[in-house]
């Protein structure tokens, strides 16, 4: 590469290039990404126990979808035109600022429904990625169409956000964010109509595969930090209760990785529908998971007395995240691969144990138990030559 010292021209990145993998500036962004996920679960967390399940999970669910399509949006752009030079680097500094201001405002998106500071934090996101579209716009003229849609379509968007805020709480206020959220996702399908930009599959697959691996990490936190409590409130938690949940959520930690990168993604997007509908699912895939590490401290504030719920919501509070990922991996990563007779039935099937597991006495061991009997099956299908 040339001096990162010098401007030069944002070229588009040769979709085919070998050994394409996320650079320390994505990684640093991911960085960034890991306090809004954590403040979005910690939130989801108390909502629950504090037995405010509906506002508590549609708030999430918002800040969530804020958090991911933040993410997304740059991921995507970068992973075609990263030139890695100084106005290149800045500019992503500057989604990175906004993406902290977003994080700040989790705790009053959740909570209070008041979406200001989300809404400020993408403003500040924007005035970055919209230059850097503008930019890619005149250095790369086979795709200059593409970069003047996403440009514009990112720019209309974000004017109904800000209006957006007008409107009175409640009806209004959702059907606005709804209404806008499906705007947001038509904006890349509009943009890539008609040849898409130069994105790079592996580098896709792979950043990706980052982000699961933090927001599983964010549900190791999360249930780390609920033991310590518990424990160190010392108000007669039964030990051995804390030892099964302790259990049950590690296991349940590394069967969900164990899980999700037991197919190679690449190769499935292989065209702009495939891989629109492969990276839009993934906001059930990162936000269940990110659930788990709340349902998983739920499940110790049960356990130690401090929640206003019964014990079958808390098991719920850790079995349905985990059951939407399965089915939600099951249709994005592992049935789209065809690999066998046992992914007609793998993944459902699952899925209805671990929420049958709520209605047992330990719903976070039963649920990882569950989890390592899927790839146990999985395993030995694959080695006796029936697929997974």
């Amino acid at each position: 590469m040339t001096s990162r010292t010098a401007i030069r021209p944002m070229n588009p990145r040769d979709p085919a290039e070998s050994h394409r993998a996320a650079t320390p500036l994505e990684l640093l962004f991911d960085l960034v990404f890991v306090v809004a996920v954590a403040q979005a679960a910690a939130r989801l967390h108390h909502a629950v126990a504090e037995d405010h399940v509906g506002s508590g999970v549609a708030g999430y669910l918002m800040v969530f979808f804020a958090i991911w399509w933040a993410w997304m949006n740059f991921t995507w752009f970068a992973s075609a035109y990263d030139t890695d030079d100084v106005p290149y680097r800045i500019a992503v500094f500057v989604q990175m600022t906004g993406a902290l201001v977003v994080a700040a405002g989790v705790h009053r998106a959740v909570d209070e429904k008041d979406f200001g500071m989300v809404t400020l934090g993408y403003v500040i996101m924007r005035l970055a990625a919209v230059p850097q579209w503008l930019r890619a716009a005149r250095s790369d003229p086979e795709h200059r169409r593409n970069c003047l849609r996403y440009a514009a379509g990112i720019i209309v968007v974000q004017i109904g956000w800000v209006l957006r805020l007008l409107l009175p709480d409640g009806a209004p206020a959702i059907t606005g964010f709804l209404v806008l959220a499906l705007a947001e996702l038509a904006v890349p399908a509009f943009a890539e109509r008609g040849g898409a930009t130069t994105w790079h599959p592996h580098h896709i697959a792979e950043r990706y595969g980052l982000f699961t691996i933090i927001v599983l990490g964010e549900s190791i936190l999360s249930a780390t930090v609920a033991v310590q409590g518990a424990m160190d409130a010392d108000d007669g938690v039964g030990i051995g209760h804390l030892a099964t949940t302790a259990i049950g959520g590690l296991l349940i930690v590394f069967t969900l990785w164990w899980l999700y990168f037991s197919k190679p993604a690449a190769e499935l997007l292989t065209s702009i529908p495939r891989s629109l509908r492969w990276g839009y699912g993934h906001y059930l895939v990162f936000a269940s998971a990110a659930a788990v590490g709340a349902g998983l401290a739920v499940s110790v504030d049960q356990a130690a007395h401090k929640t206003h719920i019964g014990d079958l919501a808390a098991g719920f509070a850790v079995t349905v995240p985990v059951a939407v990922f399965l089915v939600t991996l099951w249709l994005l990563h592992l049935q789209p691969h065809h690999a066998g007779r046992v992914h007609a039935w793998v993944g459902p099937v699952a899925a209805v144990l671990v929420l049958g597991a709520s209605f047992t006495g330990e719903p976070v061991l039963v649920t990882g138990l569950v989890l390592v009997a899927a790839i146990v099956v999985g395993e030995y299908t694959r080695r006796d030559g029936r697929g997974v």
